[in-house]
């Protein structure tokens, strides 16, 4: 089975915002790990962005909307695209170019946990690719409603099982 490693709107200006991620720099480590692996396995690497409308912080081209210089993205080889909607599936080519590698095992990374990695999640299953939830490299912000630790455990226990396999990152082996 061939597989793939998405990192969902890692971006400059969601990390390094005004509000901090929960478990930030942990989470950062993770997926910097699963891309090490991944470049030496040789599984293709898929970054998306999300795109705010013109005059938002995460305008495209503003210096908010690019994805973390920390994530050593390689233009040459991985594959960075953009999305107006939470699903990264939506108004995208990334279905058919999963589809054109054969990839079955879509591996998923990123931000928010409650917004672009659910809805990108369910859409995967719904598509007929068999998405991995890493449990340990996903995160969002504390909301009024909720702490970002209680908003992680119920996604990963609400998509883990129905729409995605849950695996922690030192689990992965692609």
């Amino acid at each position: 089975m061939s597989a793939a490693l998405l990192i969902i709107d890692m971006q400059v200006g969601l990390f390094h915002g005004p509000e901090k991620p929960h478990d930030g720099e942990r989470v950062l480590a993770n997926i910097r790990q699963l891309i090490h692996h991944a470049r030496l396995q040789h599984v293709p690497i898929y970054a998306v962005r999300h795109t705010g409308p013109a005059g938002s912080p995460i305008a495209a081209g503003s210096p908010f909307w690019q994805l973390l210089p920390e994530l050593e993205l390689d233009a040459e080889s991985d594959h960075v695209f953009d999305k107006s909607r939470p699903n990264a599936f939506h108004d995208t080519d990334l279905a058919q170019q999963l589809k054109n590698r054969h990839v079955e095992n879509l591996y998923l990374v990123g931000m928010k946990t409650q917004f672009c990695v659910d809805a990108t999640c369910r859409v995967a299953a719904d598509l007929g690719f068999k998405p991995l939830l890493v449990a340990d490299a996903h995160t969002c912000m504390d909301t009024p409603a909720l702490p970002a630790q209680a908003i992680i455990e119920h996604h990963n226990a609400t998509l883990g099982g129905a729409f995605a396999r849950l695996i922690n990152s030192a689990d992965v082996s692609f």
